[in-house]
Order: C-alpha cells, then structure tokens, then sequence
C-alpha cells in the first residue's frame, strides 16, 4: 500500500469517527492543540499523522488504533460492534423492516426497545 493509499484510509476513518461522535474540526482542534488546518490535511488524505497524534486521537474518541489505522469494510453500516449482529437480524426479517431505516449512531439498546415495541404489534 502507497502513502497516498493509507492516507486516504487514514482520512476516511476520521471522518466516520468525528460524525459518529458528532465532533467537529474545531472541536477536536481546541481539545487537542491541534491546528484546524492539520486535522483538515488528514481528513482530506493529503497528510498522514504522526503516530503521537494518532495516539493523541484514539485517546480522545476512545478507540484502538486500529479504528484509525486499518481499513473498514464498508458494508459495515452500523458504527457500534454490539450493534451490528441485531440489526443483521432486523435486515433478515422483513417484518421488522421499518427499523432496519434506523440512524448508524444507533446503540445496541435502542435497537431492542424498538423491537420489542414491534413485537407488540406482530404477535397480536
């Protein structure tokens, strides 16, 4: 993999944890110190951090460096592990379909105060 390549993993993976945790450049900049043209570079993939920023990073959002780091499949919809196996559900279910359309910042529970609600109404 080139550096362009990581960069733009790099830069993909901060844009889905800022909107996850619903932070802006700005916020994170005066948080961290960091100028809010830095963190653009490595939004937009032109720049790669420094591993004392990625660190810096991962301890602010609370995610493993490999959340940063890595590639992520993109069929992952949901953001949140705990997640993803009951909205699978939801997906192969069709009559619980009307959830499926649910936000990606959804948590686990969420998701199963919505489908006890539906069971209220499919098993009349």
């Amino acid at each position: 993999m080139n550096n362009q390549e990581y960069a733009m993993i790099i830069a993909k993976n901060l844009r889905r944890i800022f909107y996850y945790n619903g932070k802006t450049q700005a916020d994170v900049s005066r948080a961290l110190g960091i100028s809010k043209a830095t963190l653009s570079s490595w939004m937009n993939g032109t720049r790669i951090p420094r591993m004392d920023k990625i660190d810096m990073l991962c301890h602010y959002f609370n995610v493993p460096r490999s959340a940063i780091m890595e590639p992520h499949d993109d069929q992952d919809y949901y953001i949140e592990e705990e997640a993803k196996d009951l909205s699978q559900f939801l997906k192969e279910n069709p009559e619980y379909k009307i959830l499926f359309d649910a936000s990606r910042k959804v948590k686990r529970e969420d998701l199963e105060k919505a489908l006890k609600a539906v069971n209220i109404f499919i098993d009349d």
